[in-house]
């Protein structure tokens, strides 16, 4: 099969499909790799480390589509990319449509095969292709709220970890999935106040036999969300219903009650934020104010540690393409994880959560497929 590669074009994104390292393992199944020039700049690998790992490195976006059977990217496809999608070509990435009708509409129109690592599953249960960024991105969540923290960035003037004889910055993760325990892990290790809110009891006595009672752990109901809220100094927002969009936990009402300078960092912004307050920022641009709080809301966190990112992700991603590329759509009949990840194919939205956010119509992939 062809594969293909294009520079991520999304803002400040410097993450890419492929590794050096992943073309190998690709060019040695036999398959071909071509990749756009720069597309691995981000990483410091430059097109001479592609060449030598056997890939093709072509002048444009275009060439790339154009040729491709399967387009492996990072982020969901902007406007200039889905146009470029055709019908039959395989495009393995991070889509988040729930949020985004005119991205769903794009890769409708387009007739391709659109798989979402966001909802792959592996036999645990769990989202392989999620994790690892989400890991990323639970950790780099805290060092965000550090600098909204600071005082001329429009935050309270703390210090996260406080230092002797001062206390430390009191910070509230809705969610104890792998973002929140991420991000729990970290501002723990800076010597934080932190309490999870979660709504699973089981989930809850595991995180707190993981910290050893250094983390409180509360139900998450309405009334706790208020009593924690009001009273944090940063809120991580880390809840996640695969596929769809998530829900709004702090309405706009809620931060008259707050601390003047406290920050909220959204890390469901990719599935339309779970702050009603929310709204995506970039890398460039990633904090505004509201109400005297601070949001923080970039939709591609773990694009500002490319390097750490990108090989994590491939290192997920890699069995899954390789099926991808050997069996072609017969891997997706057979393998029901990542049947699991399918979301759109020949012009139908195949995967229920996200056509419900939307409010369109869900085929199943029997239908989708006849």
């Amino acid at each position: 099969m062809r594969i293909g590669v294009p520079k991520e074009i999304k803002t400040h994104e410097y993450r890419v499909g492929l590794t050096p390292g992943a073309v190998r393992e690709y060019v040695s199944a036999g398959h071909r790799v071509l990749v756009e020039s720069k597309a691995g700049d981000g990483i410091g690998a430059g097109d001479d480390v592609y060449r030598n790992a056997g890939a093709v490195v072509v002048d444009t976006a275009a060439e790339v589509f154009a040729t491709a059977d399967m387009i492996v990217k990072v982020k969901e496809p902007q406007p200039d990319e889905w146009s470029r999608l055709r019908e039959g070509q395989i495009l393995f990435t991070y889509l988040h449509l729930a949020p985004d009708p005119k991205q769903a509409k794009g890769l409708m129109d387009s007739g391709c095969t659109a798989i979402a690592y966001e909802t792959v599953t592996d036999k645990h249960g769990g989202l392989p292709l999620l994790a690892p960024m989400s890991e990323v991105a639970g950790r780099l969540s805290i060092e965000a709220a550090g600098t909204a923290l600071k005082r001329f960035n429009g935050g309270r003037g703390l210090l996260i970890g406080g230092v002797p004889g001062v206390q430390p910055a009191r910070i509230v993760v809705i969610g104890g999935g792998v973002v929140g325990t991420h991000a729990a892990r970290m501002a723990t290790g800076l010597g934080a106040e932190v309490s999870i809110l979660d709504r699973s009891i089981p989930r809850l006595r595991e995180l707190d036999e993981m910290f050893e009672g250094r983390v409180r752990t509360r139900f998450s109901t309405m009334e706790a969300i208020e009593q924690e809220v009001f009273t944090a100094d940063v809120v991580i927002g880390a809840v996640l219903v695969p596929g769809a969009s998530a829900p709004k936990l702090i309405s706009r009402e809620m931060l008259k009650s707050m601390r003047h300078g406290s920050v909220l960092v959204d890390v469901a912004i990719d599935q339309g934020g779970c702050f009603e307050t929310s709204r995506a920022t970039t890398h460039a641009d990633p904090t505004y104010e509201v109400d005297g709080v601070v949001h923080y809301c970039v939709a591609n966190m773990p694009g500002a540690v490319p390097v750490t990112s990108s090989q994590a992700l491939n290192n997920a991603t890699l069995p899954f393409g390789l099926a991808l590329a050997s069996r072609g759509f017969a891997a997706i009949i057979e393998d029901p994880h990542l049947r699991a990840g399918l979301n759109v194919h020949r012009g139908r939205l195949t995967y229920k959560a996200v056509a419900e956010s939307l409010g369109l119509s869900f085929s199943p992939l029997e239908d989708a497929a006849a």
